[in-house]
């Protein structure tokens, strides 16, 4: 595999390496938490928004969560990566990455309707934070090619009725993303906060909605990555890391 300027290869876990962009954000806990987050349907058809590198994706395809994923990304220098990381990782059949801005996708791209849709979308808006110099970072963080409304309405159009959307997204936002969610008829479904430590407020929040689902929504337990006043992890977070599995109350 030959590598760009600005590119290196991490190791991920034993069975997925990535190339990443020194320039663009690289992979980290928010996503690492969603691939945990997502359901085990290992026949199932899933879209992720905004795939980035496509360690999302092609964790769960590597976990055997899904069958098929298609990546959605605007960036066409960053979507040639994860197309090149699903070719690293032997993905080249079951992982399609289509560059385009996710506003104008339909599921004429997705060969028709999918089962889950997911997504780590930015969390600020456009003209909120301090702009980065880097054009890739601004574009991850900011809210630039589309709002959370904008991710909630290509969730809608791609799902199929009963399927479902899920997200990581910050708690401080979280009345925009449930208003985002109802208004395209996306019943919220479950939700589970994650924080650094039982004595911090959560920094994190993940979110599963269901396509046409009615009203009623579970809340997780809530999850401490580290040990009060440590630095280790505590014995849940080892277990999602290690089994990249988020099981909820009604889940064994």
């Amino acid at each position: 595999m030959i590598l760009k300027e600005n590119e290196r290869i991490n190791e991920i876990n034993e069975n997925l390496r990535l190339i990443e962009d020194k320039n663009s954000l690289t992979f980290g806990t928010d996503a690492y938490l969603l691939s945990a987050f997502l359901q085990e349907r290992p026949s199932k058809v899933g879209v992720e928004l905004g795939c980035g590198s496509g360690v999302i994706s092609l964790l769960a395809l590597s976990k055997k969560k899904l069958h098929h994923v298609y990546g959605i990304e605007v960036q066409k220098e960053i979507a040639d990566i994860a197309k090149r990381n699903g070719e690293l990782n032997g993905f080249n059949e079951s992982f399609n990455v289509i560059s385009k801005d996710l506003r104008n996708v339909k599921c004429d791209d997705t060969n028709g309707e999918v089962d889950f849709v997911f997504s780590n979308p930015p969390y600020m808006k456009a003209d909120s934070g301090k702009l980065n110099q880097n054009e890739h970072k601004n574009v991850s963080r900011h809210e630039i090619f589309g709002d959370i409304g904008d991710f909630c309405a290509c969730a809608k159009r791609l799902l199929k009725h009963g399927g479902d959307f899920l997200l990581v997204y910050r708690p401080d936002r979280m009345a925009d993303l449930i208003y985002a969610l109802k208004s395209n008829n996306l019943e919220p479904k479950r939700l589970a906060f994650v924080s650094a430590n039982s004595h911090t407020p959560p920094s994190i929040l993940l979110i599963s909605a269901k396509k046409g689902g009615k009203s009623g929504m579970v809340i997780d337990k809530p999850i401490y990555i580290y040990k009060d006043g440590t630095s280790e992890y505590t014995e849940e977070f080892e277990s999602i890391y290690k089994n990249c599995q988020i099981r909820g109350k009604n889940e064994k």
